[in-house]
């Protein structure tokens, strides 16, 4: 990734800059909005789609207004921490839609979740019922949420 990173110039950065608060905007307002014409604009893109910088474009939901407003962080501990049991840990957590986010960490436990529901009594449920029933979880711990402050890459 570092190597990636170096050959990326301040049109690059920009481009980054731009599509990361506005992944919908067209080549031609990108292109003057960075001082470039179209078509070296459609090839930086090409570039960085190709290079994978540019994994992919998504709609950003307004979670709140999807009833998805209660944020709570989760330490997970893990029973088993050899290879096999992280990984049924890391495969089982994917088919819980509640979890936004999944982070092995290295600290006194082992993983860090963020977790959006609609309210604590849905939090509960998902703790109980879900998260608890993951393979190996030893124990976890919450914390709520209670203003996002800072949210997304850019």
């Amino acid at each position: 990734m570092q190597s990636a990173l170096a050959e990326l110039d301040r049109l690059d950065h920009a481009i980054l800059r731009i599509l990361a608060t506005d992944g919908r905007i067209a080549v031609t307002e990108l292109a003057r909005r960075i001082g470039l014409s179209k078509s070296p604009t459609q090839a930086r893109l090409k570039r960085l789609e190709d290079g994978g910088i540019i994994t992919g474009y998504r709609a950003m939901l307004d979670p709140i207004r999807l009833g998805q407003a209660h944020v709570a962080f989760v330490e997970v501990k893990l029973s088993d921490t050899r290879e096999a049991a992280l990984q049924a840990f890391n495969k089982a957590i994917l088919a819980v839609p509640e979890v936004e986010e999944c982070h092995m960490i290295a600290s006194r436990f082992d993983y860090l979740l963020k977790v959006r529901t609609s309210d604590i009594q849905d939090y509960r449920r998902v703790l109980g019922e879900r998260i608890s029933a993951l393979p190996h979880v030893a124990s976890t711990s919450t914390h709520v949420a209670m203003e996002a402050v800072k949210e997304g890459a850019f």
